[in-house]
């Protein structure tokens, strides 16, 4: 057994939850070994090697026979000693034996064990606790959005504890200490189950607060040197559908501009093509002028309902390659580039336009919704949107979040090592951004504050590693390129690796303009590199051509409809929008 191990113990056999544990373990990248307590306490196991590290995980009314071994045996206790990192305990269903634990661990006989009232208050993250907490430190959720069910808190008149989640005077995640040894004590019954398939768009951390948060913060502490981690928290701020006008509905791009400046953010216009010879010369000077700060990417083609749903994989590579003219005329015109991501039409999206669109010069997707709209769509699970993209189909999505889905899911993703992608539309704006500033102000006040880049970078930059040995780092790419960088002092060789369902349409990987090696194994791609100190470079990956092309032009009736369709938006939101609200405020 290693340092990097984790120790999940039960009584005969692994119970459900330990399971759940399992795989959350294995989706951060570190292995474990499911072990009796007997087993752990036998003599071979008490002789492993000094310089292991055992870190536990089990529940309550597994630990609680184990802790009363420590005292009767002189050799359990020299190894829980010496060679046990930490625990972490978890409720489980016997809530007599969390009452007796955490009685044994505290030393109070006034501990008291009660179901969760959900109208309490708030569950609260400490904020005194950053090098445990990270990211969601000071986070707070209700506990009436939390799906509390029939967890418990702990209340005792002992007000030294460090809680780490507290709610009212209670505690469900503590820190404590046995025998010398940090022990974790959620009182979650609980664990989450990341193979569940999602039951909405995305994964919402306020559901599932007392059976993630824990764990996941266990976790990323424990095993911090060793477990997949982002190298760097990214975040942008996308605005769907805007002309490059100097205002848009309740957009005024000189207003948002000062904005950005003053409270460090930046901005990204998914971009209707069809709109490639409307922008005003004044915006975009003031693109050219400021790409720190606004950037645009590809908001579908025409932007009519569904335009990428459908199944028809002809129709879609031509939308795809008419969007991409589109844009490149833009940039011909005006000298603004755009980021090379697709941003859905009312984020739909089907599993045939995944898989064209690997096929274009895109590098991924950005949506709020995950689910594909197929008749008989795939099942997504939590593991997949807790990945730093969606890599269940043919190309990668990554995920975006209104605010209004409140600062935890962000922080949550962040702790994640997701980068930080907002969405808003232009009624956002109605109050002069008032409520953009609070929400950034939030963004940036987090722990780990994000660095705000163009869409494209975020893209680029997203991805997970880990060292796993000396010199030789990791890497889990995403998206169709990869900025990889060695911030280390010394050369190192990156390990990178990439899902890919369909080897044989890659055409070739380079950096720069060498091209690399790359082999197929096990549903990925592997391939090395080697950069020096401080050294930077960008990854692609090419893709043949896609085959089977048929002319699709649109047809007279159609391109009527869509450019009534522009135009009735357009009114709408610079002319219907503004009056409801003014309406509505001088009522």
């Amino acid at each position: 057994m290693t340092q990097k191990q984790a120790i999940l113990l039960g009584h005969v056999s692994l119970p459900v939850e330990g399971e759940k544990i399992a795989k959350v373990l294995s989706f951060f990248g570190v292995s474990w070994r499911a072990l009796t307590t007997a087993e752990l306490l036998s003599s071979n196991a008490a002789s492993w090697e000094s310089s292991s590290e055992c870190k536990l995980m089990c529940s309550a009314d597994v630990f609680l026979p184990f802790t009363e071994a420590l005292q009767r045996d002189p050799s359990c206790l020299e190894f829980w000693q010496q060679q046990v990192h930490s625990a972490f305990i978890y409720a489980g269903n016997e809530p007599e034996s969390l009452q007796k634990l955490a009685q044994k661990l505290i030393g109070d006989n006034g501990v008291v064990i009660s179901n969760i009232n959900p109208s309490v208050g708030d569950l609260a993250v400490s904020d005194n606790l950053d090098d445990f907490c990270g990211v969601m430190a000071g986070v707070r959720v209700n506990a009436n959005t939390a799906n509390t069910g029939s967890n418990f808190v702990l209340n005792t008149v002992d007000r030294d504890l460090i809680n780490i989640i507290s709610l009212d005077d209670g505690a469900v995640f503590l820190k404590l200490e046995c025998k010398g040894v940090p022990v974790f004590l959620s009182t979650s019954r609980e664990i989450i189950d990341i193979d569940a398939e999602l039951t909405s768009q995305n994964f919402d951390v306020r559901e599932h607060f007392l059976s993630a948060v824990p764990l996941v913060l266990y976790i990323k502490w424990a095993f911090a040197e060793t477990c997949w981690n982002a190298p760097e928290a990214n975040a942008c701020l996308v605005i769907d559908d805007p002309l490059l006008k100097p205002t848009h509905g309740f957009v005024d791009f000189e207003e948002l501009l000062s904005l950005m400046k003053q409270h460090n953010f930046s901005t990204n216009i998914a971009f209707i093509p069809w709109n490639w010879r409307r922008s005003a010369p004044g915006v975009v000077r003031l693109f050219r002028e400021n790409p720190k700060c606004y950037s645009l990417s590809v908001h579908g083609c025409d932007h009519i309902r569904a335009e990428f749903g459908s199944s028809n994989q002809q129709r879609l590579y031509w939308k795809a390659e008419q969007a991409a003219k589109r844009m490149n005329r833009h940039r011909s015109m005006t000298g603004i580039d755009h980021d090379p991501v697709m941003v859905f039409p009312q984020g739909i999206f089907s599993e045939a336009a995944m898989s064209v669109l690997k096929h274009t010069d895109l590098i991924g997707a950005v949506n709020n919704d995950v689910v594909s709209a197929d008749p008989c769509p795939r099942g997504i699970t939590i593991s997949d949107v807790w990945d730093i993209a969606v890599m269940s189909y043919s190309f990668p999505l990554f995920t975006r979040r209104y605010p209004w889905e409140g600062i935890e899911n962000f922080a949550f993703d962040a702790l994640l090592g997701k980068p930080a992608i907002a969405v808003i539309h232009h009624d956002y704006c109605s109050d002069h951004c008032a409520r953009l500033v609070n929400f950034i102000e939030q963004l940036n006040a987090l722990p780990c504050a994000p660095t705000w880049r163009n869409l494209g970078d975020v893209v680029r930059r997203s991805c997970r590693q880990r060292e796993v040995s000396q010199g030789n780092v990791e890497v889990e790419m995403y998206g169709t390129e990869l900025r990889i960088e060695n911030r280390s002092g010394e050369p190192k060789r990156f390990l990178i690796r990439r899902r890919e369902c369909e080897p044989s349409a890659i055409q070739q990987i380079c950096a720069d303009a060498q091209e690399i090696a790359w082999k197929q194994v096990n549903g990925r791609i592997n391939f090395e590199i080697d950069l020096n100190p401080s050294e930077s470079r960008v990854i692609k990956i090419k893709f043949h051509d896609f085959g089977g092309k048929e002319h699709n032009g649109d047809n007279l009736l159609y391109r009527l409809k869509t450019m009534l369709r522009r135009y009735l938006c357009e009114i709408r939101d610079n002319y219907v929008a503004p009056m409801r609200c003014r309406f509505a405020g001088s009522r």
